[in-house]
C-alpha cells in the first residue's frame, strides 16, 4: 500500500502553482457574473478558523495524514466547522453528537456524494452505485445487494464458499510457518479478501484473473486520490483534473471492462453450473423487461468494481491493524486465545458459526475498527441549506465526517487512544442507555448511505483474526513491537506493513489438501 500513497504536500504545491493564474482568472470572472453570497454572520455558518485571501483554508488541509490534521483542527475550533478552499465550501463534523444530527435528523439532505461523471468510465462514470445520487437506482441496487449477497440470509447461503478461502489462508500460513518465513499480512489478507469476494459474486475463485484484479484495484485507489485532490481544489479544475488523468482513467476502465465482460460471457454460455451467484442474478435482472429498475451490462460491471474497491482494501487493512494491536498487547491476545480455545477447542478449526459465541473476539474486532477505521473520512453533499444545531450548512457544501475523530472523541470514549476491547463488553441495558451517543461508533458510516457490507466485514475480520490467534504464535521481524505509525490521506494505512513470522501452536488440526 505504501507504494501507492500519494505525497499530498508535493502534489498540492505542484497543482497549486500550475493553476494559480488560471484560478485568479476564473475567480475574477465568477465575481463579475455572480452576486456575492451573504456574509457568514448573516448565514450563521459554523465556526471557522482564520482564512487566507483567495485560497481560504487550503493551507490547513495539506498536512498528512489528513484525518489527523482535521482532528487537530476540530480539537482547537469545535466539533462542527466551516472551511473553504477557493470556491468549495466544507462542513467538517468531528463528534458523535453532530454526526447524530447529520445521519438521523438530516440524513436525506446528505444522502448523495460528490460525483465525478466521466463518460463510459466504470471507475468514475455514472454506472456505479457508490457515487450515484440517492434515488431509484441506488435503492434498487442496495436492496439487491442485501437480498442476494450481503444480508444475513445471503451470507448464510455463501458460508461454505468463504470457508474454502479461510482454509486456504490457514494452510498458506502453515506453510510459511513450516519454512520459518515472514508473512506480509497486508498482502495475505488482501489476497484472502479478493478471492473471497470473487467466490461470493462469481461462484469461483478468480485464479487466472486474481493478479489482474489486485493490480487494477491498487491503481484505482492511487488514481482516485489524485483525481479527487485536483477536483477538490476548485470547481473550475474538475474537468481539467479529469482531462489530466484521462489516459489512466481510460486504461483502468478498459481493464475492468475486459475482465468483467469475459466473466459475464462465461456465465451466459454456462447457465447450468449449479447454484446461482450474484452475477447470475444481475444478468437475469438485466434481461428482465419488467424489472423495477432497468440495468445494463455497464451497470453490472461498475457494480462489481464498487464491490472490489469497497471490500478488498478495507477488510485487509482492518485485519492488519487489529492483528498489530493484538501483537502489541500480549495480555489481550492471551485472553482472546483462551476464549477461542474454550469454545472451539484444539481439535478443529474456527468456523463462522462459532463467532456469535465469542463475545471477546467481537469486542476485539470492534475496538480495532474504532481505533483504525479503514475509511476514516466520509464525504457527502448538501442538497439544500439546512440547520445542524444552531448553525446553517449551505446548499452544495461538501460535508466531511471525520470518522477517525468521532471514534476517538474524548467526550464519548474513555482513554480514546488506548486499545481496550473491554469497552465493548457491555450489557443490553447499558447499550439502551447509550442511545444518545448512538453515532459514536461508525466504522461503516451511517444513515441510508452507510456501508451495506458491515455484516460481511465483521465475519471476514473475525474469521481471519480468529484463525491467526487460534492456530499460530507470532514473532515480529526485527523487534518485539509492531510499528503502528499511520499513513494515508483518504484511507488509513500502516506506514510500515506488518511482517511477522507465524509459529504453529499445534499440529493436530487437519490440513485440507484440496485447497493447495
Amino acid at each position: 500500500m505504501a507504494a501507492i500513497i500519494v505525497d499530498f504536500q508535493h502534489f498540492f504545491f505542484f497543482i497549486f502553482f500550475f493553476f494559480f493564474f488560471l484560478l485568479l482568472f476564473s475567480r475574477s470572472i465568477f465575481a463579475l457574473k455572480n452576486p456575492k453570497k451573504s456574509p457568514n454572520c448573516v448565514r450563521n455558518l459554523p465556526p471557522s478558523p482564520r482564512a487566507l485571501p483567495f485560497i481560504g483554508h487550503l493551507h490547513l488541509l495539506v498536512s498528512v495524514p489528513w484525518f489527523r490534521s482535521l482532528r487537530n483542527l476540530s480539537s482547537k475550533y469545535g466539533p462542527l466547522l466551516y472551511l473553504r478552499t477557493f470556491d468549495f465550501e466544507i462542513a467538517l463534523v468531528s463528534s458523535a453528537s453532530i454526526a447524530y444530527k447529520v445521519f438521523r435528523e438530516q440524513d436525506l439532505n446528505f444522502s448523495s456524494r460528490e460525483a465525478l461523471a466521466v463518460e463510459n468510465s466504470l471507475l468514475f462514470g455514472s454506472y456505479g452505485v457508490a457515487a450515484a445520487p440517492y434515488g431509484g437506482y441506488c435503492r434498487f441496487m442496495r436492496k439487491l445487494m442485501l437480498s442476494e449477497l450481503l444480508g444475513r440470509q445471503a451470507l448464510e447461503r455463501s458460508r461454505s464458499l468463504r470457508a474454502e478461502e479461510m482454509e486456504r489462508f490457514r494452510c498458506n500460513l502453515w506453510e510459511k510457518a513450516r519454512r520459518n518465513e515472514a508473512v506480509d499480512l497486508g498482502m495475505e489478507t488482501t489476497r484472502l479478501a479478493n478471492d473471497s469476494i470473487c467466490k461470493m459474486i462469481m461462484g469461483k475463485k478468480c485464479s487466472e484473473e486474481a493478479e489482474q484484479v489486485r493490480d487494477s484495484i491498487a491503481k484505482s485507489y492511487a488514481l482516485t486520490k489524485k483525481v479527487y485532490m485536483v477536483s477538490s481544489l476548485h470547481k473550475t479544475l474538475r474537468k481539467l483534473g479529469i482531462w489530466l488523468f484521462g489516459k489512466e482513467i481510460k486504461e483502468i476502465s478498459s481493464r475492468y471492462d475486459e475482465l468483467f465482460e469475459k466473466i459475464l460471457r462465461e456465465h451466459e454460455e454456462n447457465p447450468d453450473r449449479g447454484q446461482k451467484d450474484m452475477m447470475d442474478v444481475l444478468l437475469e435482472t438485466c434481461q428482465d423487461e419488467t424489472a423495477e429498475y432497468k440495468i445494463t451490462r455497464n451497470h453490472i460491471k461498475a457494480f462489481f468494481v464498487d464491490l472490489f474497491l469497497g471490500g478488498t482494501d478495507t477488510s485487509a487493512q482492518a485485519t492488519q491493524w487489529t492483528m498489530a494491536e493484538l501483537i502489541n498487547h500480549p495480555n489481550i491476545l492471551k485472553r482472546l486465545r483462551e476464549e477461542i480455545d474454550s469454545v472451539v477447542g484444539t481439535k478443529r478449526g474456527l468456523e463462522e458459526t462459532d463467532l456469535s459465541k465469542l463475545p471477546y473476539l467481537q469486542a476485539v474486532i470492534k475496538e480495532g475498527l474504532r481505533l483504525h477505521p479503514p475509511a476514516p473520512i466520509l464525504s457527502r453533499k448538501s442538497k439544500e441549506d439546512c440547520k445542524i444545531g444552531e448553525f446553517v450548512v449551505p446548499r452544495d457544501a461538501t460535508l466531511i465526517v471525520n470518522v477517525y475523530a468521532v471514534m476517538r472523541d474524548p467526550g464519548s470514549w474513555e482513554d480514546p487512544d488506548v486499545f481496550k476491547p473491554e469497552r465493548f463488553l457491555v450489557s443490553e441495558e447499558e447499550e439502551d442507555n447509550d442511545k444518545e451517543k448512538a453515532m459514536k461508533y461508525i466504522p461503516f458510516g451511517g444513515g441510508r448511505r452507510g456501508c451495506p457490507g458491515a455484516n460481511l466485514g465483521y465475519v471476514f475480520i473475525g474469521m481471519a483474526i480468529g484463525i491467526m490467534v487460534q492456530c499460530f504464535d507470532w514473532r515480529i521481524s526485527g523487534g518485539e513491537k509492531v510499528n503502528t505509525e499511520e499513513a494515508g490521506d483518504i484511507n488509513l494505512a500502516m506506514a510500515h506493513p506488518l511482517r511477522c513470522i507465524p509459529v504453529v501452536r499445534f499440529d493436530s488440526l487437519p490440513l485440507t489438501k484440496s485447497v493447495h
